[in-house]
């Protein structure tokens, strides 16, 4: 519990932090704290699993490591003895148990039941700590005493704990609690913002300790919040507990001016004042009791029982422990009966994390010093082999890797960011390998519409101009073709005379055989079919055969008339369509 109302007091000095706010942290871990938060979460489930509390705080620190968070656990030992009254009240459910204050010296510290349920809970979550690589320090006596010792000797950034009288002891950075998830968040009190805001250092917290009451004292019966604050702060934080342990309680006595005290407490009327010096002097002989039990109170916060800092306990603590992968694996299949394919897959992309943050520290040191070796000059191996996409979690750019010498994990998703200061090489190369892919793959580029437009105009053009020519070209043929079909009917039909025969047709000499072959050749190599213009009239075809001298036969293809007669009408259609050809040009451009 700590101080009555003091987290009230302190909440215009509360910070919400991002989670990323504990990177490259160490952490001292109240731990008795964590599995009384763990476990009223578990009660709030309306179907309570089984060792919620133990999955909970698994879920915690693998959210830490990732961070690389060096945590400490830090446990309670035995009951201090000024405590033992209210460790008794909340044993008995909240009923009073009288104490004797005056023998509050001669009494011991009381050793705690380790074989209660929340000791075997502390118990089982050791053992989790352990194999994820976490020491744990046992407390002599109240363990955030311990934590504020180590965070006031400078061995660790922070404490978590939700026991407000962390400050009291002497801790300068207190984490209250943390949310994880998306968006995920610590709560945060700096002793350097209470003592500017509030104007209270550890003196006055101990002074309002003693009048609104802690786990080891009452506080002034019928003293407010308000009252007690401005009291304190009337005295002054240098001299306040001097002040208490000099005068007792006589220095709460009304002073001469009532009126200035009359400022001091809620309500300003005589009747309050009367109710509170009443309070004050009841039990007369009692009072040197209550001065008795301010000494004693004010001692058990400036000195607390604890490790010292330069202890070979607290040194061992301080120590990296190595990550038990195998004992991880048997101790969450026995309490989450989970099978070890899980528990790697829930833990090994974080421990894979932690080494690349630490790989990115080192980096950051050499580079501070003046050394800035490229990655393959390195004396430590990069964690990273290769980088295979593009991600983005939550929001958040990530790359996904895959891992060199990780047994167990293939590929996983990292921070961008974290990856540009571990191994920006590893980002340009891949950069460099996605810029040749996408070259390789990239699709052909389609022509504009300007440009498909001009290509098909000047194909027309090419097309037409073809076309015009093959016209031309036709009519040329067909010309040369009707004079010498004409020729060669006129001697196919002198030859072909009734009283001859073909066997003894003459047949003309060797040369004038060759002449006519070679401009029969040269015709068939000119000829152009047009196929706009309409076909012909079919010719009468004649052939002989001529025996030549040594042996030879040669076919000879007679043409029919030639189509003088249709050529002129050819030629008309030829011109109408070189016009309408014309037209369509002229339209097109």
């Amino acid at each position: 519990m700590g101080v009555k109302h003091l987290w009230d007091i302190l909440e215009s000095c509360k910070k919400i932090v991002p989670l990323h706010h504990l990177q490259n942290k160490r952490i001292c871990i109240d731990l008795s704290c964590w599995i009384v938060q763990l476990q009223n979460v578990g009660k709030s489930i309306p179907c309570v699993k089984e060792k919620v509390y133990l999955r909970g705080l698994f879920h915690r620190i693998r959210a830490l490591i990732a961070l690389n968070c060096s945590l400490i656990f830090v446990t309670d030992g035995s009951i201090p003895a000024i405590k033992l009254s209210t460790y008794r009240q909340r044993l008995n459910s909240g009923k009073n148990v009288a104490q004797n204050e005056s023998n509050l010296h001669k009494m011991s510290s009381l050793p705690r039941n380790m074989g209660s349920e929340f000791s075997c809970m502390i118990k089982e979550a050791r053992i989790l700590g352990m194999a994820l690589g976490i020491p744990c320090l046992n407390g002599i006596e109240e363990g955030e005493a311990q934590c504020a010792l180590l965070n006031s000797e400078l061995l660790c950034d922070g404490c978590f704990s939700s026991d407000s009288d962390i400050f009291l002891f002497g801790a300068r950075t207190v984490y209250r609690d943390i949310c994880l998830g998306d968006g995920g968040y610590v709560v945060c009190y700096e002793m350097e913002d209470i003592e500017r805001k509030l104007g209270f250092g550890k003196d006055s917290l101990i002074a309002l300790a003693l009048l609104l009451g802690s786990d080891y004292s009452q506080g002034v019966y019928g003293l407010g919040l308000e009252s007690a604050c401005q009291m304190v702060r009337s005295i002054g934080d240098k001299c306040v507990l001097q002040k208490f342990a000099s005068e007792g309680i006589e220095c709460l006595k009304r002073p001469k001016g009532a009126k200035k005290l009359g400022q001091v407490f809620k309500n300003n009327n005589k009747e309050n004042m009367l109710d509170h010096d009443m309070a004050l002097n009841q039990g007369g002989e009692n009072n040197s009791h209550r001065d008795y039990n301010f000494l004693h109170v004010i001692n058990a916060y400036m000195k607390p029982k604890c490790h010292p800092a330069d202890s070979d306990i607290v040194m061992r603590v301080l120590a990296q422990y190595p990550f038990q992968r195998s004992k991880l694996q048997q101790i969450c299949s026995e309490f989450f009966q989970w099978p070890p394919e899980k528990t790697d897959e829930y833990i090994l992309p974080k421990i894979a994390e932690r080494d690349l943050q630490r790989f990115a520290n080192l980096r950051l040191i050499s580079s501070e010093l003046g050394a800035n070796l490229p990655l393959n000059e390195i004396p430590v191996k990069c964690p990273i082999s290769e980088i295979i996409k593009c991600r983005k979690v939550q929001g958040r750019e990530c790359y996904e890797v895959s891992w060199n010498e990780m047994d167990g994990l293939g590929t996983s998703i990292v921070p961008a960011d974290l990856l540009k200061i571990a191994c920006p090489e590893k980002i340009l190369e891949f950069e460099e390998k996605k810029g040749r892919l996408k070259k390789q793959n990239a699709p052909k580029r389609r022509p504009k519409k300007t440009e498909t437009v001009s290509s098909s105009m000047a194909e027309l053009d090419l097309k037409l101009t073809s076309l015009s020519l093959d016209v031309n070209l036709g009519d040329h043929a067909n010309h040369n073709a009707s004079d010498s079909s004409e020729q060669v009917f006129q001697d196919a039909a002198a030859m072909d005379e009734p009283h001859l025969n073909n066997r003894d047709l003459p047949c003309s000499s060797h040369d004038e055989q060759i002449d006519w072959n070679q401009k029969g050749d040269s015709m068939a190599k000119d000829e152009v079919i047009d196929l706009l213009s309409p076909s012909p009239p079919k010719q009468l075809y004649a052939s002989s055969k001529c025996q030549q001298t040594n042996g030879d036969r040669i076919e000879v293809i007679n043409l029919s008339d030639s189509d003088s007669d249709t050529s002129p009408e050819h030629k008309r259609k030829a011109q109408e369509l070189r016009m309408f050809l014309a037209g369509i040009r002229n339209d097109l451009h």
